[in-house]
């Protein structure tokens, strides 16, 4: 089953007949590709009290890698995605694909960008190829409150251009 996203509803100023850009979980987009980095760190989760003790998602801290193993930029809370070229994005989630014993694969709309470089026409970014990153099942208590892990992961991150 292959997930769709779009980060442009159909709209009264496109053109007349025009489909919206896509991007889907399994490679295949009509969306312009603007980069894929691969992103390696942790997760970083919070112990806290809600109807039980749980472990929550505080932010990732990643470091992005280009295709030659080269580092690009960084992936911090928002979740933000930021490059060594000054721009960034920030997206939220559109499309979720659990994924066994990994944090779930996403489809992300951009919300917000910020600088000149080559993520400041991305309004899509993808995660997929994940491994690891999960939040532990156990050790979260009341004699645990407020105490951080940092898990390790990685994943494939593209960021996508639909209006192109």
């Amino acid at each position: 089953m292959a997930f769709t996203a779009s980060a442009q509803p159909a709209s009264a100023t496109q053109a007349p007949g025009a489909q919206a850009k896509t991007v889907h979980f399994d490679g295949s987009t009509t969306a312009t590709m603007v980069l894929e980095a691969r992103g390696v760190g942790v997760q970083i989760y919070t112990c806290m009290k809600d109807v039980d003790w749980v472990w929550k998602l505080k932010a990732p801290d990643a470091t992005l890698f280009d295709q030659h193993g080269k580092a690009i930029g960084k992936h911090i809370a928002g979740p933000t995605w930021h490059l060594d070229d000054g721009s960034e994005v920030q997206g939220k989630a559109l499309e979720v694909r659990q994924q066994p014993g990994t944090i779930p694969w996403l489809i992300l709309a951009v919300h917000s960008t910020g600088g000149e470089g080559l993520l400041s026409q991305v309004d899509v970014v993808r995660r997929t190829e994940t491994k690891g990153g999960l939040a532990p099942s156990t050790g979260c208590d009341s004699a645990h409150a407020d105490a951080e892990v940092r898990i390790p992961y990685s994943a494939s991150y593209t960021f996508f251009d639909t209006k192109k």
